[in-house]
């Protein structure tokens, strides 16, 4: 086991913390202001369009950053605010000219999404017990190789499709171990969901050029390339996102058919390994309807206002607009993404049957089973 993951830590560990290089010159700051008073609010028709935009003139206070204390009056068409409110303020300075604008950035939410979150801790904790607070340990662990392993290399223009690989088996391992104790079965779901990781990997490495996806589907990758001066792989970084959005599906499968497997051997000792098998794969076809149906429904569920744009309001067919990169490539990812979980099914409940029947009542019996 520790040598099957040294490559993929040492490759990890390799790759140094890189930022994206700012396209552009201007000096922009962020910064957190107030609205002191609305001076003024309108609503117009916006001319040639059926709909109505509300514009303001507000005096407003900053709060933090350089020009902490200072009133200014600006106007604002983004969106409505109160008196009282508190939002993220843009201060743009013009490399060329020097002149300055003030406008409403984004509405302050952090306080929201702290409340949220406290609260999604809160019943985890609750209901969980010590299982969820292994879950929350692991969750924190999978996003600290996303944020500080997974986006350095690929900015550092390492091979995202090796890096998304990487980073997948330390998730798969860190959660497995954390959640589920050190035990044969948590082993025998981690060599099943990497060895389901690489196979999906090589699947998606083949499909991307197959259907002919670029990567620049949206406009953020398209920002990414600019700012990046094009030495991002922008297929193979479509490509990691996809094995990074498998995970929590195939995580579930996997420990599921070791699972399966420990208890049929346990209540059982006397099946063979052919009829653990069997009896095993029942139970995991049963989750495979269910978590297939569960990938499919989130992706499409992400892209609903773009569906609702492409076939309320566009002017293509139904097959010209699956045909456009951004809905084939959602199609991909779905198709990719079920075909792993599909194959994690009996790939882990093979090497569970090779790896626990008549072994792991013993471990039962001397306590080493968590």
């Amino acid at each position: 086991m520790r040598i099957f993951l040294l490559p993929i830590v040492a490759l990890l560990f390799v790759a140094p913390f890189a930022h994206a290089q700012e396209l552009v010159s201007d000096t922009i700051t962020t910064m957190r202001a107030k609205v002191v008073e609305v001076v003024s609010q309108e609503t117009k028709q916006v001319p040639g369009l059926n709909v109505s935009a509300t514009t303001q003139t507000i005096k407003i206070q900053i709060l933090d950053g350089a020009e902490q204390g200072t009133t200014v009056t600006i106007a604002n068409d983004y969106l409505v605010l109160k008196q009282g409110e508190v939002f993220y303020l843009r201060h743009d300075v013009n490399a060329l000219d020097g002149t300055d604008y003030y406008y409403v950035y984004e509405p302050y939410r952090l306080g929201s999404l702290a409340i949220l979150g406290a609260l999604f801790i809160a019943l985890v904790l609750f209901f969980g017990g010590k299982q969820g607070a292994r879950g929350l340990l692991a969750l924190g662990g999978s996003l600290f190789f996303i944020v500080f392993l997974l986006l350095p290399g690929i900015l550092h223009g390492y091979p995202p499709v090796l890096v998304a690989m990487g980073v997948s088996s330390l998730i798969i391992c860190l959660g497995s171990y954390i959640t589920h104790g050190f035990n044969r079965t948590t082993s025998t779901a981690v060599f099943g969901m990497v060895l389901t990781i690489v196979i999906t990997g090589l699947l998606a490495y083949a499909a991307i050029p197959f259907t002919r996806l670029t990567g620049i589907a949206n406009e953020e990758a398209v920002y990414l390339n600019l700012n990046a001066h094009g030495s991002i792989d922008l297929a193979g970084l479509l490509l990691g996102g996809m094995l990074i959005g498998v995970l929590g599906v195939l995580y579930d499968a996997a420990i599921g058919q070791a699972v399966a497997v420990e208890e049929l051997t346990v209540a059982a000792p006397e099946l063979s390994r052919a009829h653990i098998y069997k009896r095993a794969l029942r139970i995991g076809r049963e989750h495979i309807g269910a978590l297939v149906n569960t990938l499919a429904i989130a992706y499409v569920g992400a892209a609903l206002p773009l569906l609702l744009l492409f076939f309320g309001y566009g002017t293509d067919t139904w097959s010209t607009a699956i045909n456009r990169e951004i809905f084939a490539t959602e199609i991909v990812r779905i198709l990719i993404g079920s075909i792993g979980l599909v194959l994690a099914v009996p790939i882990t409940t093979f090497i569970s049957v090779r790896m626990l029947v008549g072994k792991v009542s013993h471990s039962r019996h001397s306590g080493h089973h968590h």
